[in-house]
């Protein structure tokens, strides 16, 4: 009992920065934009969130508002390259996961393996002493409520918004778009600056309040699961959660089984994530058939001279 009700109390903190991040990336491939550098940009935010909590005297906020803005620049940054200089989208993507590991390796060394108080899950009297699920539901960090407002948000900025609907328009039919004078360029580097500062807040709240350190590589594949995420989502938000809850769910159950002593090899529990991520992708081609849900210009780079 103690078992189940520590696994599912852990699960959240390990879904948030997938959930974030995968929202990042809804963002962006909803404006045609194919964002393989997550799983840098996470880094990046994990490393200037920390530093911000450090030197700013153990801020929270102010950790979680460095590191979301560090991801603001680098969305900033990787939109310049790949809408406004129409580099590759797929190999700027791998360039920034490269920059982000050595950025972090070459500047982080000073506050590496600096353990941290971090946030601290809140307390509701009685509902959070519920048995099993009070902690899941009642017991958590206040940016585990926060991101299912992020999902919320979203989905009505995506589906309820004039702004949303023209940005959906861009990743479907950018020369449409064009023509009824939607500045396309405008819009995909917005959706990767947006998409980045939500990558970014992932990567903050995976070294402040889900590790409490900061170790190089830390992310650990993290961002590549976020992709995989996205295409379990369906490119839908609120789908996000679960699968965020899904892969959430399976790293929180590691350290659970490594405690307990069960004998199955170290590193089958540790591949166990990337196992499933598999498994969701192989799902997702069965059932999309061809992938005719996802954004029919993703990945593509727009040239206005070129509309036909």
């Amino acid at each position: 009992m103690e078992l189940l009700t520590n696994w599912l109390a852990f699960t959240p903190v390990f879904a948030v920065p997938l959930v974030a991040a995968a929202l990042g990336l809804i963002i962006n491939e909803r404006a045609g934009i194919l964002n393989l550098g997550a799983e840098g940009i996470m880094l990046c935010g994990a490393l200037v969130g920390i530093i911000a909590y450090i030197e700013f005297g153990d801020s929270i906020a102010l950790g979680f508002i460095f590191g979301i803005v560090a991801g603001l620049i680098l969305g900033f940054a990787f939109g310049l390259f790949v809408v406004v200089l129409r580099t590759n989208q797929v190999v700027t993507g791998i360039s920034f996961v490269i920059l982000g590991s050595g950025l972090t390796g070459l500047l982080g060394i000073p506050w590496v393996n600096i353990a941290v108080a971090g946030i601290s899950p809140i307390h509701i009297p009685y509902l959070t002493d519920i048995p099993i699920i009070g902690r899941f539901l009642f017991g958590q960090d206040i940016v585990v409520y926060l991101t299912l407002l992020l999902v919320a948000l979203t989905w009505i900025f995506l589906y309820r918004t004039r702004i949303g609907l023209e940005l959906r328009a861009v990743g479907e039919n950018p020369q449409a778009a064009d023509a009824d004078g939607i500045n396309v360029e405008g819009y995909r580097l917005f959706a990767a600056t947006l998409g980045g500062a939500f990558i970014g807040l992932a990567g903050a709240y995976l070294s402040i309040a889900m590790a409490k350190i900061f170790v190089l590589e830390m992310t650990q594949g993290r961002g590549w699961i976020a992709i995989a995420l996205v295409i379990f989502a369906r490119w839908m938000p609120w789908k996000a959660i679960l699968g965020g809850v899904l892969f959430g769910g399976i790293e929180a159950m590691i350290p659970r089984l490594k405690a307990i002593g069960v004998p199955i090899p170290q590193y089958f529990l540790e591949m166990a994530p990337y196992l499933a991520t598999l498994a969701v992708l192989i799902y997702a081609a069965m059932k999309m058939r061809s992938g005719q849900e996802a954004p029919k210009a993703l990945g593509i780079p727009y040239v206005r001279e070129d509309r036909k």
